[in-house]
């Protein structure tokens, strides 16, 4: 079963990408981030991943599409987990928000 951080939703950063490996428009990442953020404000947005290294892209597709204030947690799940009193939820992560 996957884990993720607390309040996490997934958003593979694939899907900011058109069939020939380029961002999608504005409007089609606008699009998307708008259905994963339900609501929430990019600037309540904190990306991460593995080790940062993709969620950066998630940022850079945020930023392209005009969804500015969103923040890395550049330490991303390779830090969160060095610290067995952090918080670790189970189960799909496609459906919960990013917490700030």
């Amino acid at each position: 079963m996957a884990v993720h951080i607390p309040g996490a939703r997934s958003a593979p950063f694939a899907e900011n990408l058109d069939a020939q490996g380029r961002f999608r428009s504005k409007d089609e990442i606008k699009q998307r981030f708008g259905r994963l953020l339900g609501g929430i404000s990019p600037a309540q947005t904190v990306v991460y991943c593995g080790s940062g290294v993709t969620a950066a892209h998630d940022l850079l597709a945020l930023a392209h599409a005009g969804l500015d204030g969103a923040r890395l947690y550049a330490g991303s799940w390779s830090e969160w987990i060095t610290d067995p009193a952090r918080p670790v939820a189970q189960g799909d992560a496609s459906h919960r928000r990013k917490e700030a």
